[in-house]
Order: C-alpha cells, then structure tokens, then sequence
C-alpha cells in the first residue's frame, strides 16, 4: 500500500477521537481479557458506532491511530493478538484489505461486517450512481470484481449509518445478553440522533443554487444521492490516485457550466492537487472530511460534530438558500 498519504506519525497519537471516544484505546495492552466486552474496531467511524452501542460495558480498541490514512493500515503482529483476545471484531469489508485478512484469519468468535448491514453501490468518481448487484449480505463468496467496485464509504449518510448501528446493536445483544437491554437502548438513542442529522441535511441542503460539487476523492457518493447532489472528484475511491489531465480540463469545464463555486479536500491526504485545480479554475477551497478518522485538524470532535460542520460547508458552497 502506499504509505505517501500518512500526514500525521502513528507513534504521535494515544487515543482515538482525542476524547470523543472516551473509552475507546488504541493501546494493545488494553484490548482484551478486561472484565468488559472487548471490540476490536477497524477505524473511526466503526470505533464511534462500538463506543456509541457498547456504551460502559464495552471496551473499544481501533486498529487505525488517529490521523493514519485508514487506506494505508497494515497490522501488525500485535494487532493480531489484539484481534485474538477480542471478543468482537467491527469492521468494514473492502475498506482494509489487511483488516479483511486479519479478521478472516483470527478465532474471534463474533465477526461484524459493516458491509453485510446495509446496500453498498458502486459509485464513479462522478456523481451518477449505479447499482451494483443485489447479493445478500450474508452470502459467502462474493466474485472478487464485484467486492472492487462497490463504494465502502457509507457511513457518510446517516440513513445507510443508522442501518448499520442497528445491525451492530444486534450484534452486541447476540455477543454478550447480559448487557442487551442496554445495548437495545443505546442503539435506539444513536439511531435516532442519526435521523435527527439526516432532517438536517434534507432542510439544509433543499433549496440550493447548484447542486454540484467538487471532491479530492469520490467519498460523498451516498452523501451525494441522498440529498439530491452530484459529486464530482478529482480522483476516483481511493485518496491517491492521480487525475488524468483529461480530467482536470473536464472539471474546469464543469465549474463554469455548473456554478461550482468551490474545490473540496480534506484532512488525512494531501492538499495540492484540489488547490492546484481551483487556482487554475479560480474557484475557492474548504474542508469538506470524510470522517476516517478524527484528529486535531477535524471541524468537531466526534462524528455528529463534523457532520454538522459538512453541512455548513456545503451549504456555503452550494449557495443554500
């Protein structure tokens, strides 16, 4: 994998969230064997839905240090053991590949993929959506060319993330009963806050000028199909891969048939290309974050903080009326 994009050193960071996940470590020693129900969690937003259900009863653990491309982890000998004493792994099948391998090769009874919770589609690097093929979620075997191409980036509609705290819930209450009540609870809790947000984007984002805007990587898909957007990125799913100079002229075409106003990047990759893009088109720049991970540069400091702050930029850029 290409470790280009780590901005900030793992070794730099101690705790997921810097306090939004109060209970959450990224330390080994603490990942298993407590008197806790202990969660292994891929990155952030599966970290924040563990800490969010589990509430006091869970002790979650992320494989992704703060301000580590997600994209780019590799784990290591330690994190398998991690993953070994876990109780629960929460992940999200396509993102990782080394977090799909690792979880695949371990004993670890409960085995959550974010990705059986709910429709994953497969979106362009454009903002015209087609639907990938059904398949049930629970079905073994998928052919490798479809797992490729389906956009893994969900957890940025609050509608397809609801779906998939509900399906975590379960999971919790199946993995350790003693506690479901209170799982029950707090997912019920998590999921209505996340239909609160979802209203927000709607009115928000309802009367705009344009409805097109322009992304380092096409990680608003779902963000984009549900409000009625058109995401259109300089790059395609994954942050580093380079645009075509093809591209670029068709983006500057774009901004000036479309009223693109504004050329969005984010905070755990590179900024150059987005900004080279916008002084060649003369448009303006601003953070619009994909929520892989939260760290000192992050608009908020937990998911629905920065969701917020999303929403206000877009509404800037799109000319909300």
């Amino acid at each position: 994998m290409n470790v280009r994009r780590r901005l900030i050193p793992a070794a730099l960071a101690s705790a997921l969230g810097l306090g939004a996940l109060t209970a959450c470590s990224s330390d080994s020693a603490a990942s298993g064997n407590t008197d806790k129900f202990d969660v292994v969690a891929s990155f952030y937003p599966m970290a924040f839905l563990a800490e969010r259900i589990g509430g006091d009863h869970a002790n979650v653990t992320s494989l992704t240090e703060p301000g580590q491309e997600p994209h780019d982890l590799e784990i290591s000998t330690k994190q398998r053991a991690q993953l070994e004493e876990a109780d629960a792994a929460l992940y999200l099948k396509g993102l990782q590949p080394a977090v799909d391998e690792a979880v695949g090769q371990t004993g670890i009874k409960t085995k959550i993929d974010a990705a059986t919770l709910t429709h994953l589609e497969d979106h362009g690097t454009g903002g015209h959506t087609h639907e990938g093929e059904e398949g049930h979620a629970e079905e073994e075997g998928h052919a490798e060319e479809e797992e490729h191409g389906r956009d893994p980036h969900v957890w940025l509609d609050p509608v397809k993330y609801a779906e998939i705290a509900q399906g975590v819930g379960k999971a919790f209450e199946k993995a350790d009963p003693d506690h479901a009540a209170d799982y029950k609870k707090n997912t019920a809790a998590l999921v209505e806050k996340l239909n609160g947000l979802n209203g927000d984007f709607e009115n928000g984002l309802k009367n705009t000028k344009t409805k097109v805007f322009f992304t380092n990587h096409a990680a608003f898909g779902y963000l984009a199909e549900r409000y009625g957007l058109t995401q259109e990125a300089i790059s395609g799913i994954e942050p580093d891969s380079e645009p075509s100079g093809a591209r670029v002229r068709e983006l500057q075409q774009e901004a000036k048939a479309d009223g693109v106003t504004t050329v969005f990047y984010e905070t755990l990759v590179s900024d150059k290309t987005a900004k080279t893009l916008a002084r060649d088109a003369n448009l303006k720049t601003d953070v619009l974050d994909p929520l892989e991970g939260i760290t000192d540069k992050s608009r908020g400091d937990d998911y629905f903080q920065v969701m917020e702050a999303n929403l206000k930029a877009l509404q800037a850029a799109l000319g909300a009326k």
